[in-house]
């Protein structure tokens, strides 16, 4: 169940309350007059089932409170209440497999700034990988890809073209090319400097069974890069999700910047090339793979999704208990 608090100007409580009773997934309605200050205006809070919360939220939206009002929504761990039962039940599907649109574009675009944690997270993968790579270590490879951020941009990315939003899709393109950018650079001169002194040289980039596929990218790497999408994707839309799932959308993207940072340094540009190659095909699997799932999501609920239904006039002075 997700917890809807709304701030309504008063001339819109009307149609707030008729948003929350006419919606049957939606239970314990509560209005309190002129309880807010800031903006001003009343307060209308209610419980509601996930599986209706799209439905519901679009609703409210059209009432421009997002303008002079506001709509905040939060997870409930727990509800001891029968009414609430009904209400998931009467609501069609599994609360799980429920997409919020709305949470999961405001959680993209947490996830889309180009912040210095982002930055440093980024870096410190593709050193970790780079080290692998070096080493010929695939255990320091899983450490890179559980580091690695980088799937945050490319799902928002997803989400920018299916929702049309421009802004988050260059928002998101931006932080992925610059993050990798500053990341490869980085890393590169460590191992230049780490060359100078003797640490690494061009012979260990020659034999690697271990780690070698990072720089031969083939069909199979598309192939996961489309598994690793959808597993991404399910991991952001789901109600709950698997840590895991963060090690594999990662399982080359990371580790591909990490061998091309120190193939440049030791002047293996066939690995360059390579490793550019297999950076651009998974990045473009899992942002298909993505694309397609957040689709197939969206005809998925617009076609069992819950609607609200209208309910008569409620006075916005009622004492009555909702």
């Amino acid at each position: 169940m997700l917890h809807v608090r709304v701030i309504s100007p008063v001339d819109r409580t009307d149609e707030v309350l008729r948003i929350a009773l006419g919606c049957p997934a939606a239970v314990n309605v509560v209005k309190i007059d002129g309880a807010a200050f800031s903006p001003q205006g009343d307060v209308v809070e209610f419980s509601l089932a996930r599986e209706a919360a799209n439905a519901v939220l679009e609703e409210l939206q059209d009432l421009g409170l997002e303008d002079d009002g506001s709509i905040s929504v939060e997870q409930i761990d727990l509800s001891i209440s029968a009414a609430a039962v009904k209400a998931e039940e009467a609501a069609p599907g599994d609360p799980e497999d429920a997409v919020v649109w709305d949470e999961l574009a405001a959680r993209v675009t947490t996830d889309t700034r180009l912040s210095w944690s982002f930055l440093a997270f980024l870096a410190l993968a593709t050193q970790i990988a780079a080290i692998g790579v070096l080493l010929d270590q695939p255990i320091l490879i899983v450490g890179a890809m559980v580091l690695g951020p980088e799937f945050g941009p490319v799902a928002a990315i997803c989400v920018g073209v299916l929702k049309g939003r421009h802004a988050l899709l260059g928002a998101a393109v931006r932080t992925l090319v610059i993050g990798f950018l500053v990341a490869i650079a980085l890393t590169s001169a460590c191992a230049a400097v780490s060359r100078l002194l003797g640490w690494i040289a061009p012979v260990m980039l020659d034999d690697r069974p271990m780690t070698d596929f990072i720089a031969h990218p083939d069909r199979w790497s598309f192939i996961v890069a489309l598994l690793a999408g959808v597993a991404g994707i399910l991991s952001l839309t789901a109600g709950k999700s698997s840590p895991l799932v963060g090690v594999f959308i990662s399982v080359t993207t990371v580790p591909a910047a990490g061998n091309i940072a120190v193939a440049i340094p030791l002047a293996h540009w066939g690995e360059v090339g390579a490793s550019l190659k297999q950076l651009g095909v998974n990045l473009a699997g899992m942002i298909i793979a993505g694309i397609v799932t957040l689709l197939a999501q969206r005809m998925l609920w617009a076609r069992f999704g819950l609607k609200v239904t209208p309910v008569p006039s409620v006075r916005s002075g009622s004492r009555a208990r909702l």
